[in-house]
């Protein structure tokens, strides 16, 4: 078998000088500084302000910027270099409006051009020219790199780049190839974009970050719950759709279900208008920006009601049939008394308010009516046949996990379940009990079970995908129970309480993070864990940094819902060949506040780890695999051409 694959091997490299090239040129990349990783977490539909963190690098451009032209030019231009590079359609138009004259323009354009050429060169010092030729705009990349790599110790090309810059200004191209230096450059000061969870719900857009990853370079993403949620109904389950519904409801977008992903919610909304009125309990939480009618706003709160009612109702029927799920305390439906309105949980009986129960049968609660069965067929039959979503969760099922282990590091959304007193939590699934990285693994399994087989809608892997969602033991929850019905209907807020799993507050403890990361076979000594999932209350002190630096939580509150009680607008996180910094960001105001202001959202960088000595690619998980390629081009020259 060996022999065969050598041969295979040996079509592709048919002749010595081939192969040595090819060990050549992967012996020089594993010797280059590693590239800059770019951490980010529970973007939440919050498409601006993400985009914005995206291009600027979180601030590596205006970073670079500033370590070529500090000193040479004035502190507006660097903004406005900067600006340019972030958004520069919008830029040159504003640059367009402002100038006197064609004269004074066609000189910004030789000084912008001349500038971000210098800002090419710098981003890309530690690429290989191939690589940099593939980050360039096509119809330019044969005059960037003549610009590039310019040479003129004796002056006789002196006039030869001066032509080059006047043609393209005096044939109209000034414009596009800036556009295209700037998109490079972006391109060019981040290597690899981890997502580590959660990009769906809350916030309005999380279709153009899809759109805006399936078009990034390069990516990973690590599930969060949310996303689950979303891969479950897709997968099949109804209660996840139920879920999903019910979240864009509450925060008033609908328009994402409906208008973005084609989905009918007619069946839905004719069902709610039949049983449900207005209730303040489940009234949307209206954007500050968004304009909605009092009329839109009824609608989506029978929405909301009905769908939630839904929800509860297909929930039971999975507690009932999965024991091992430990979930029977959930069962409310059938703890209410209909007749007091009043519900007894945990020895503690509550008054119910704003209740919406005109669809429950009190002798079987968990029944769905006819009506809402047929609406929930309609509704999985619209969400499995949307064109867009489909790419959506493909995509996502592609270049996602639950966990990745990379460069050295452990990226997780949510937790490693674990017990109070530090031991890895087990969870009894068919017979056989799971915990650590094995549960993890088994819990993708089921997760890519249920996404491969969307016709079963009711078998263990599609509920596993629930139970990703709101059980005890799961890692993307990670906390002992989801308390969404109380938090409708019990105005004693003693009874929302979430306690979260021992892991939030063991991973403070730097012996528990050492322990995870030699369970997933890392390196404790220079690993570290990448979190998201619980929003850093930086307004409270809180510290994103854990455990003696083993420990980093990047969920600072991109989602504005998160914001007050936070602080600030989100961390990320960058890792180059230096060492790590953590970036926290402030509001994201507007796109024109950056172009015309010069504004950005970074507040402060912090050192959390700095490399001893610069790291190289061949230290990568990318530099893992160019060694196994080495390794067998050499069997290769040994088995052909050194006989």
């Amino acid at each position: 078998m060996d022999k065969r694959y050598l041969d295979l091997l040996a079509e592709k490299y048919d002749r010595e000088e081939k192969v040595v090239t090819e060990i050549i040129n992967y012996e020089a990349i594993l010797n280059l500084p590693k590239g800059t990783e770019h951490f980010v977490s529970d973007l939440h539909g919050e498409y601006q302000a993400f985009q914005h963190v995206l291009r600027n690098g979180s601030g590596r451009v205006k970073e670079k910027i500033r370590d070529i032209f500090s000193g040479v030019i004035y502190e507006k231009e660097i903004n406005e270099l900067a600006a340019l590079v972030y958004y520069p359609e919008e830029k040159l138009k504003l640059i367009k409006n402002s100038v006197e004259n064609e004269q004074e323009l066609n000189k910004w354009y030789k000084d912008s051009i001349e500038r971000m050429i210098k800002l090419i060169a710098y981003s890309s010092s530690k690429y290989t020219r191939s690589k940099l030729r593939k980050a360039l705009p096509e119809q330019f990349a044969y005059i960037i790199e003549e610009l590039l790599y310019k040479t003129d110790e004796f002056a006789n090309k002196e006039q030869y780049y001066s032509k080059i810059v006047q043609q393209i200004i005096t044939l109209g191209q000034a414009e596009k190839l800036i556009i295209g230096l700037a998109y490079s450059t972006q391109r060019l000061v981040v290597d690899h974009l981890h997502v580590v969870g959660d990009i769906y719900d809350r916030g309005p857009e999380p279709d153009k970050i899809m759109e805006a990853l399936i078009n990034y370079h390069s990516v990973d993403v690590q599930w969060g719950n949310h996303d689950a949620l979303w891969l479950g109904a897709f997968a099949g389950s109804k209660v996840c759709l139920a879920n999903i519904i019910r979240i864009c409801a509450r925060y008033d977008n609908l328009d994402i279900i409906e208008d973005v992903y084609g989905i009918n919610l007619r069946p839905l909304l004719n069902l709610a208008d039949k049983y449900y009125e207005d209730n303040p309990a489940f009234r949307p939480k209206i954007h500050s920006d968004k304009k909605t009618s009092d009329h839109e706003k009824l609608q989506i709160t029978k929405i909301h009601q009905a769908i939630a009612m839904i929800q509860f109702k297909l929930e039971s029927p999975i507690i009932k049939r999965r024991p091992n799920f430990n979930m029977e305390g959930r069962l409310l439906l059938e703890k209410v008394d209909y007749e007091k309105s009043e519900i007894t949980i945990n020895g503690v009986t509550y008054p119910l308010e704003d209740t919406c129960f005109k669809t429950i049968n009190p002798e079987k609660p968990d029944e769905l009516l006819e009506e809402e069965a047929q609406v929930m067929d309609k509704l999985l039959f619209s969400v499995q046949h949307s064109e867009k979503l489909a790419r959506h969760m493909n995509f996502l099922m592609k270049k996602g996990s639950l966990y990745l282990r990379y460069n050295g590091n452990l990226l997780i959304h949510g937790c490693i379940p674990l017990c109070e007193d530090g031991p890895m939590e087990k969870m009894e699934i068919e017979g056989k009990a799971y915990k650590g990285r094995e549960l993890l693994d088994v819990f993708e399994q089921y997760l890519r079970n249920a996404f491969a087989h969307p016709e079963k809608t009711d078998d263990l892997a599609t509920d596993m995908v629930w139970y990703l969602w709101t059980g005890e033991y799961s890692s993307l929850f990670g906390k002992r129970e989801m308390t969404t019905f109380e938090r409708y209907f019990i105005k004693d807020k003693a009874s929302h309480k979430e306690k979260k799993n021992p892991y939030y507050s063991l991973r403070e403890q730097e012996e528990t993070c050492r322990r995870i990361l030699e369970e997933f076979d890392l390196n404790p000594d220079n690993g570290h864990i990448i979190n998201g999932h619980t929003p850093v209350k930086e307004i409270d002190g809180e510290n994103p940094i854990k455990a003696n630096g083993k420990m980093i939580v990047i969920d600072g509150g991109f989602s504005k819902a998160y914001q007050s009680k936070t602080g600030i607008a989100g961390y990320t996180l960058l890792y180059n060949s230096y060492g790590m910094q953590l970036v926290a960001h402030q509001h994201f105001n507007s796109k024109e506040d950056v172009l015309i202001n010069g504004t950005d959202v970074l507040s402060v960088k912090r050192l959390v780890d700095k490399e001893l000595e610069r790291k190289k690619v061949k230290e990568t998980n990318n530099g893992e695999e160019l060694l196994q390629k080495v390794e067998l081009l050499n069997r290769l020259m040994e088995y052909r051409y050194m006989k």
